[in-house]
């Protein structure tokens, strides 16, 4: 298990073209040449009972498949497995990207940028202070509206003391009547008289 680990992750770029018999430089019709004598030699129709056979024809075709692709081919040559798993996962655009920012040089001006600045301080006290607390936040133009965001604790209180101040209506007015409501052209006047 280790030992497939170890080759899975494999930054030499070689062991395609070993399984392939051939050299590192190979060109596509020496490719495509050594795939079909390999793959005749070990089809599984050929050998019905050896599975070592399935499986190293299973080798050979993902040998030949990535080997043909010629991105792939560039990315296998240049980073190994390794430069295969990563365009698996990040897209293949990324691969460079991947390699050059986990470069040890790249991790250490990184470290040392952050300290000699004081970044990571500045970073950190940034964030909490424009988005925590909102203090420092910047205010927006005037004349806007500014969104105004209530906790739920609050929204309740607020709605329990409205609640608390307004008085219900308990009378119903006396000489008003439904017909009067409806057809009437002068403007009614609902008092109660208390």
């Amino acid at each position: 298990m280790a030992e497939q680990r170890q080759r899975a992750l494999s930054t030499s770029g070689e062991a395609l073209y070993e399984i392939l018999a051939l050299e590192k430089g190979a060109t596509h019709d020496e490719i495509k040449k050594s795939y079909r004598k390999l793959a005749l030699k070990y089809h599984p129709d050929k050998n019905p009972d050896n599975p070592e056979a399935a499986e190293k024809f299973k080798e050979i075709n993902n040998a030949h498949a990535t080997l043909t692709d010629l991105s792939k081919r560039n990315i296998y040559d240049k980073y190994g497995s390794l430069g295969l798993y990563v365009a698996e996962q990040f897209g293949e655009e990324n691969v460079n990207t991947y390699f050059m920012l986990s470069s040890w040089w790249a991790k250490g001006l990184c470290a040392v940028c952050g300290l000699l600045t004081g970044c990571y301080l500045c970073c950190c006290l940034c964030c909490c202070f424009n988005c925590c607390c909102g203090k420092c936040k910047p205010k927006g133009p005037e004349g806007e509206e500014q969104e105004f965001c209530v906790s739920p604790e609050d929204l309740e209180e607020q709605i329990k003391n409205d609640m608390e101040r307004e008085t219900p209506i308990v009378l119903q007015p006396t000489n008003a009547t439904e017909k009067t409501q409806l057809i009437g052209d002068s403007h009614r006047s609902y008092r109660t008289d208390s």
